[in-house]
């Protein structure tokens, strides 16, 4: 894998872990109300308002996590792609009798691809949002990074 292309995907991954998972951050009995875009607004909100209280952010620094939740989010939906279903997707590569290499090579391709194009923009505001703290904000974020997990902003 090229270079940049790992240093994207890590991006995307550590923006991931930063906002805990913005997709992954409802109360836990509310996950068969499924993801509509307002549902993933009113988390976006909640985890934003979370980090920016744990952190004790300005309002220009609340500003760039926002940013960077967006640039997530449009990640996140990138990743998605046009798929109604991915898990029947994913379940359709294994349905027969022999695993479907050339569709999962298309899955594949797709989601590079999608990383490709929103990676930069994400590692972007990251970094944006990451230099915008001041060293013990910084700190937070190594340690939280160190322990980090399904609690990782304390949540319950």
């Amino acid at each position: 894998m090229r270079t940049w292309t790992r240093r994207s995907l890590t991006g995307l991954a550590a923006a991931t872990v930063v906002l805990g998972g913005l997709t992954a951050c409802g109360a836990r009995g509310e996950h068969s109300r499924g993801w509509s875009d307002e549902r993933i607004t009113e988390v976006r909100g909640k985890v934003v308002d979370r980090i920016s209280g744990k952190l004790d952010l300005n309002a220009e620094q609340k500003t760039k996590l926002a940013a960077l939740a967006d640039e997530v989010i449009a990640s996140r939906k990138l990743m998605r792609g046009d798929s109604v279903n991915p898990r029947a997707d994913l379940q359709a590569l294994i349905a027969g009798d022999r695993f479907d290499r050339s569709r999962a090579q298309q899955l594949l391709d797709q989601k590079l691809q999608a990383a490709q194009a929103n990676g930069p923009k994400v590692l972007a505001a990251f970094g944006d949002f990451y230099d915008s703290l001041n060293p013990e904000q910084q700190k937070q974020v190594r340690e939280r990074l160190e322990k980090r997990g399904h609690r990782w902003w304390g949540r319950g």
